[in-house]
């Protein structure tokens, strides 16, 4: 017998094996029918034997759990990418191979639909783990593919990948990272032509050249340098774009001192150029954030998201000592941007704001400045999400402008929504996710221009005598009481997922009558197109697809808006309270009212989440 077939008895043994032990596994639940189909696929199919060895070893020692949530789904693209826990071998998780085939069925997609001569990739990447690794990768099958690479070669924002898009003319740009997510994870973001990120129909056609993929092609990474065919422009971009965030700025005063914090990531090569190039001399990089890692070793349970106000504890605790009168954060591609300030100025007591908090007091900034340099009209408009306080559009209403607010939620519906409505005329774009965008130079959330235009409000303040949170009341007694709360239940892996669908289901077919001991009046389903009265009775919904599902409550103002996640293993309730201005007699009583109600709207979906 040859050594060739030898070598094919062997495999054949082999694959013997591993089919009974994948039927045994499957028989006693220990795996799900589509890992099942897909792990056959990396045992059996070329393109993935490099992969085979390290399944089979995972077979061998009944590792059934960490298989079935490697392949119990090919992982898709989200709102904000292709974003996943890192694992060596699996097709819902972020490896080599996943990250190759998404750069692969990009390259393919482009060079087949779009086509041309002169095909050109954007590309950056954060401090994650493995996100230079990444970069490399995509950058080397993008060159096989014929396309020209203009490379970030450093840590950097994805903000600024998204101007280098743009600044290039570039046909499409990838960004390697997971955002806020926990250290385990990372991702590529996919940006298009515009310079934000990609929207239907090509997602969905990127993602079905994706899983067609079968060889993936690359070119030596330093080889492709040395040929020409990569670009490396950080120098030349950092200026441009810097110069072009800081345009964004409005006149004013400057004196206020600050302290900074990139959560462990990119933000010290962004923020800080553009703060000082606006004019702020006191700015201070806050030590245990300060230096790249993605372990983010020094952030409460280690996590970087400036959504979470336990970051500021220790910021808070040195702008004390130091006299730094606000507090800023970005988070690890620098996209997002977090802010503490005092209750007033000179208190010893300090006070995160949330997104919705920061979207308003921006929103009413913005307005105000582009209000008193004049030209301001009904055309002009503010973009938002469903998912974000209803304050935005009364302010917006109070300057005469006009609120796109019917969008999906994800920072590139309101970057889509520039577009179609005409960047000429687009003033400010914000979502309750700590995302904020102003101007035409990127399409996407920069926190560097967030900071920015913060400290811009903060410094006019307090020449007025004023804090952060001092306006925000002002705007509130205006405006109405608004209080939002978002509670995120994790739901992982393959088991997760059946409970994500199973609540969905339940809140379609048979609805909770009241949260926090009021009815709901109507209910929004987004998936079925539908609007659903208490009473049984429906009507067509004017709104974007999306598994969303909105309850409006009997009280006016007050709603639960629920969705699973599009780029994490969970569902988000989003929680809304509202008090009108012409029933706030005590400010202090009626924040308390409104704490006290979203409690219980939040002891109610906690309960629905736990019942499935």
């Amino acid at each position: 017998m040859s050594d060739t077939a030898n070598t094919d008895s062997v495999k054949d043994s082999a694959k013997t094996v591993c089919d009974t032990q994948i039927n045994e596994a499957v028989a006693a639940g220990k795996l799900t029918a589509p890992a099942a189909e897909n792990i056959r696929k990396w045992l059996s199919e070329s393109r993935f034997s490099d992969y085979a060895a390290e399944v089979r070893r995972h077979i061998d020692e009944g590792l059934w759990q960490a298989l079935d949530d490697a392949f119990w789904t090919v992982i898709p693209f989200g709102t904000g990418g292709r974003r996943g826990r890192m694992y060596p071998i699996g097709c819902n998780v972020i490896n080599d191979r996943t990250i190759g085939e998404s750069a692969q069925g990009l390259a393919d997609y482009i060079r087949d639909e779009v086509g041309g001569d002169s095909l050109s990739c954007a590309i950056a990447y954060d401090t994650r783990h493995n996100s230079r690794h990444f970069a490399e990768l995509c950058a080397s099958v993008m060159t096989a593919a014929g396309f020209h690479v203009y490379f970030l070669d450093d840590y950097r924002s994805t903000p600024e990948l998204s101007y280098l898009v743009r600044a290039k003319n570039c046909s499409c740009g990838i960004m390697v990272t997971a955002s806020h997510n926990p250290p385990s994870d990372n991702a590529v973001k996919v940006y298009w032509s515009s310079g934000a990120q990609i929207l239907p129909p090509h997602d969905s056609r990127i993602i079905e050249r994706v899983g067609s993929v079968q060889a993936i092609t690359v070119k030596d990474f330093s080889q492709s340098i040395a040929d020409g065919q990569v670009t490396m422009c950080k120098d030349e971009i950092d200026v441009a774009y810097v110069a072009a965030a800081a345009a964004e700025g409005f006149q004013g005063p400057r004196d206020i001192n600050i302290i900074f914090s990139p959560l462990h990531g990119v933000g010290e090569s962004s923020v800080v150029p553009v703060l000082a190039a606006d004019g702020f001399q006191s700015v201070e990089i806050f030590g245990p954030h300060q230096k790249p890692d993605g372990d983010f070793p020094n952030v409460p349970g280690h996590v970087s998201n400036p959504e979470n106000p336990r970051v500021f504890d220790a910021m808070i605790d040195r702008a004390k000592e130091s006299g730094a009168e606000i507090a800023l954060a970005t988070d690890p591609d620098a996209d997002r941007m977090g802010c503490a300030a005092p209750l007033k100025l000179g208190d010893a007591e300090w006070k995160p704001l949330t997104g919705n908090q920061l979207g308003a007091l921006l929103a009413d900034y913005v307005l105000e400045q582009r209000k008193s340099g004049g030209g301001l009209t009904p055309e002009h408009f503010i973009a938002t999400t469903l998912v974000t306080t209803e304050m935005l559009r009364r302010i917006a209403d109070s300057y005469g402008v006009t609120t796109y607010g019917n969008l999906q939620v994800g920072f590139k519906w309101i970057c889509s929504q520039v577009d179609e409505s005409g960047p000429d005329l687009f003033l400010y774009g914000t979502e309750e996710s700590h995302g904020f965008l102003v101007g035409q130079y990127a399409r996407d959330k920069d926190g560097a221009v967030a900071c920015m235009l913060l400290a811009e409000l903060a410094a006019k303040l307090k020449a007025e005598g004023l804090s952060l949170h001092e306006k925000l009341d002002s705007l509130y007694w205006q405006h109405g009481l608004h209080a939002e709360c978002l509670v995120n239940v994790m739901m992982e892996g393959s088991q997760g997922m059946a409970r994500m669908q199973a609540l969905m289901e339940r809140l379609r077919e048979d609805p909770p009558s009241s949260f926090g001991g009021i009815d709901y009046a109507q209910r929004r389903d987004y998936l079925l197109k539908t609007t659903i009265s208490a009473d049984g009775s429906s009507q067509p919904l004017d709104g974007p697809d999306g598994n969303l599902i909105v309850f409006d409550l009997a009280e006016t103002g007050n709603r639960i808006a629920i969705r699973p996640s599009g780029t994490e293993p969970k569902v988000k309730f989003y929680m809304f309270g509202y008090t009108a201005p012409e029933q706030l007699a005590n400010l202090d009583r009626a924040k308390e009212e409104l704490a006290e109600r979203l409690k219980t709207f939040e002891t109610d979906v906690r309960s629905l989440a736990d019942s499935v």
